[in-house]
């Protein structure tokens, strides 16, 4: 085990792929050249070649519908969409084609192709938006959401091995942490989630850039006494229902957080399965979803924290669901 970061990980992921599988190739806009805007994927086209690793023009349905293609005649290409916000370009070939392809066909196709995008890329109306919901509700597509270096490999890994399309949510806050990252190339099973620490009083339910702030909100109040579990759901779909209910049965409270906006976030469906299952009973207090209250995320570094979730936010919904009972 060595200490990466979250970049360097996805990179030795993707290149630990391509080196295992010719199928496998990556492309869109700087990718290649430039090695993506976060320099996630550096020096992978001077060892595999402009075959296996090039750029694209400016047209993110274009290529991702090339990805969509290519993936049906049995490559397994990895595309770069450099925000979230780029989703909207691409949602048509990910939800009308991608998604509905194995359906579609009676089994006869597939589309095994990555989308790897970024949450919160830039911190503008534009592209600081975290849509990982946009996604998690078409049929079809997988959703993954890593917060720490080691689980973006092994996530990544398993995205790329899978039969069908896989949306692979990063953050832009996280490619600088590090983690300890096992060489080996060991994929780690899509819907898992991660118990980050234990507790009997609250659970705390998260994922990319909110698990650590969660964790900084327990650690600070441990020192109180009080006992928060904190669950890094790693991917939405498929999502480990089964971890959090375990949970959810054992502390009696439940707190939901994410950078998404509330309204439609995937924190409401958290929040709905937990509802619809036997845990509602053991339901000592109302579901608290700590998010964005609905407001694009200014780009003035001064005003962002009142729009986006931080340790304060997380420790005062906590503070709420203990007060409610």
């Amino acid at each position: 085990m060595r200490n990466l970061t979250m970049r360097a990980a996805i990179n030795e992921a993707l290149r630990q792929e391509m080196e295992a599988d010719e199928r496998v190739f990556i492309f869109g806009e700087d990718v290649a050249g430039y090695g993506g805007i976060e320099n996630v994927t550096t020096g992978l086209r001077e060892r595999f070649g402009p075959d296996r690793v090039f750029d694209t023009p400016i047209s993110e349905s274009g290529f991702t519908g090339l990805a969509v293609g290519a993936a049906m005649v049995g490559r397994r290409p990895v595309i770069e969409l450099q925000f979230t916000g780029a989703l909207t370009i691409a949602l048509d070939q990910l939800a009308n084609s991608a998604a509905k392809m194995r359906y579609a066909s009676n089994g006869g196709y597939s589309a095994p192709l990555v989308v790897r995008t970024v949450n919160m890329s830039n911190g503008n109306v534009y592209t600081g938006q975290a849509l990982e919901a946009w996604v998690a509700h078409v049929p079809g597509l997988k959703v993954v959401a890593p917060s720490t270096p080691a689980d973006a490999k092994g996530l990544l890994i398993a995205s790329i091995q899978d039969p069908d399309p896989v949306v692979f949510v990063e953050h832009t806050g996280l490619y600088n942490a590090e983690g300890p990252v096992a060489e080996e190339p060991v994929a780690i099973p899509l819907g898992q989630a991660s118990v980050q620490r234990r507790g009997d009083d609250v659970t705390v339910v998260s994922w990319l850039n909110m698990v650590p702030v969660a964790l900084e909100a327990a650690e600070e109040l441990a020192s109180e006494g009080i006992g928060i579990e904190v669950i890094d759901a790693r991917t939405l779909v498929p999502f480990d229902l089964d971890t959090v209910l375990r949970s959810v049965r054992k502390t009696g409270r439940l707190v939901i957080v994410h950078e998404a906006v509330r309204r439609g976030g995937f924190g409401a469906e958290v929040s709905a399965m937990v509802a619809e299952s036997d845990a509602f009973d053991r339901l000592k207090a109302p579901i608290i979803r700590v998010a964005n209250p609905g407001v694009p995320v200014p780009h003035s570094a001064h005003l962002s924290p009142y729009v986006l979730p931080d340790k304060s936010d997380v420790i005062a919904g906590i503070r709420r669901v203990l007060e409610s009972g």
